[in-house]
């Protein structure tokens, strides 16, 4: 990924939006850097950069969007767990709405595009 911010995960997405899958998995339960690296494909991430995560991570902790603590365990070393904070909150659900508009307009260019898909296909076999 030369030349690339390791927190952007894949051409294509919205600018930072590894922080928003982090603020929904966050807001979802409180977790571990570990499990929310694992758990970033399921939202069509296939791979993130552990570095890029820890960074995103890091800055949301310094921006105030979430609050962070270790918890130590008897199997392993101590983890840090992550929540969200008020303003990580706020975030989330400016994501949400910020999202939901991109799909509408997606949605709205693609059937349009499908209506003609198919149509400037067969015009260009010819």
């Amino acid at each position: 990924m030369k030349g690339k911010r390791a927190e952007e995960p894949l051409a294509g997405l919205p600018r930072n939006f590894l922080r928003a899958c982090l603020l929904l998995l966050i807001g979802e339960q409180p977790a571990h850097g570990y499990d929310l690296l694992e758990q970033i494909p399921r939202l069509g991430i296939p791979h993130v950069d552990p570095g890029g995560l820890y960074h995103a991570l890091r800055a949301m902790e310094q921006e105030g969007m979430v609050l962070s603590w270790w918890e130590h365990s008897s199997a392993g070393p101590p983890r840090r767990t992550y929540r969200l904070s008020k303003e990580g909150v706020e975030w989330l659900h400016a994501w949400a709405g910020a999202l939901r508009e991109s799909h509408r307009y997606l949605s709205a260019y693609l059937e349009r595009y499908d209506e003609i898909g198919e149509r400037t296909s067969t015009e260009a076999g010819r």
